[in-house]
């Protein structure tokens, strides 16, 4: 029989996972947020945490702590709503683990085990993190994530020195995964690699992240595009920034792609997070922007200032003021999951479409870089509405 703490705590488990979602009531028309988070620490398994032993451990203490479940990547998959979730331990070592739902908004629930990812021989990861999925139209669904060592160059005493990298896994099944080797590109590290899901002319198309160092951008930064010849061998010769920083934004400090894009009738529509500074620390927030369709590289459509940011709950966790997104769903009738995290510490879901994302893409205004163009944009507006209500 199973201790009485124990059954108390699947009861609540239980509870939790079948717990409904509801959307909030305010809106700007564009999306709509949902009442609770889709995935927290609490829905790491019962067996992952606890020792289901009485002999073993009698007092039915936990004995392996999550402290974090975020920056997932998504998938629709056997006609399930897939994230790949990382999941941080209280050890502060992150892993993946697959979580499904049957809606794509509640009743997410983790597979029986996390993902195991094999190992490059003589050069392990000491952390994974964020890993985008991707259908690519070879058949193979990829996925892309952070790889972070030690810095072997750090100055003796410094432990906190680091250098990122893309890994880079495939599967047929979510079960099974091949690692390939770590990409390759001239910059100095990689961070916030995303796979275009068709080829381009024939090749593999990388949304990349150049940067100098681990936190600090150098003189890198921006996002990136290049071409590969072989995911095998994933070598990037040149990259072109076709999204750059820009002074007094949302996304001045640096920016990154967020999930793999997706293709309309009026262009690539991509989902990136800008960063920029602040008195209290830096200031993660989501915006959107639009490719052609023909030429990747040429930004045609990009609103004015963030698309999301956090709100008063999502700015509170383990870093807060921070919205991060790695996954999102284009479902067959159109709706649009938008898989985000709030503070490196929960996961959300915000469900739009691709005719109001195309719509606020095309027709909301750009920026104009000036307090004086802000406000004329404005004005423009009034003028316009003038007789309208």
């Amino acid at each position: 029989m199973k201790n009485k703490k124990i059954q108390k705590e699947i009861k609540r488990f239980n509870k939790l996972i079948a717990k409904k979602n509801k959307p909030v009531s305010a809106s700007n028309g564009i999306f709509n947020r949902f009442k609770n988070p889709i995935i927290t620490a609490n829905h790491a398994p019962i067996h992952w945490r606890y020792d289901l032993n009485q002999e073993t451990n009698p007092l039915a203490l936990e004995r392996i702590g999550i402290n974090a479940t975020f920056n997932a990547g998504a998938i629709k998959f056997n006609n399930k709503y897939i994230l790949c979730v990382r999941v941080e331990g209280v050890d502060r070592k992150s892993f993946f683990a697959i979580a499904e739902s049957p809606n794509g908004i509640d009743h997410f629930q983790f597979w029986d085990k996390p993902c195991v990812i094999p190992q490059i021989e003589g050069n392990p990861d000491t952390n994974v993190y964020d890993m985008r999925l991707i259908q690519h139209e070879d058949g193979w669904i990829y996925g892309i994530f952070c790889t972070e060592q030690k810095d072997p160059n750090a100055p003796a005493g410094d432990t906190s020195a680091a250098i990122a990298n893309a890994g880079i896994v495939r599967t047929k099944d979510l079960l099974n995964w091949e690692r390939l080797p770590d990409l390759i590109s001239k910059s100095g590290q990689q961070r916030n690699v995303v796979l275009h899901p068709e080829f381009v002319d024939g090749k593999y198309a990388l949304y990349t992240r150049p940067q100098d160092g681990f936190i600090d951008i150098g003189s890198g930064g921006g996002i990136g595009f290049g071409l590969v010849e072989d995911m095998t061998n994933a070598v990037v010769k040149n990259e072109i920034i076709i999204n750059n920083k820009v002074y007094h934004t949302v996304y001045e400090l640096k920016n990154g792609l967020g999930p793999a894009p997706i293709k309309t009738p009026k262009g690539w529509l991509h989902l990136a997070h800008g960063v920029r500074n602040t008195a209290a620390g830096l200031r993660y927030v989501l915006y959107l922007f639009m490719t052609d369709l023909n030429d990747l590289t040429k930004v045609i459509h990009q609103p004015a200032g963030y698309f999301m940011a956090p709100n008063y709950k999502e700015t509170l966790g383990d870093v807060s003021n921070v919205l991060f997104s790695s996954g999102w769903i284009d479902d067959e009738d159109g709706t649009v999951y938008i898989y985000y995290a709030s503070s490196d510490t929960r996961m959300h879901v915000a469900v739009s479409s691709i005719e109001k994302l195309v719509d606020y893409v095309i027709n909301s205004p750009e920026d104009t870089f000036t307090s004086a163009g802000s406000v004329q944009t404005i004005i423009n507006l009034v003028e316009k509405n003038k007789g309208l209500y």
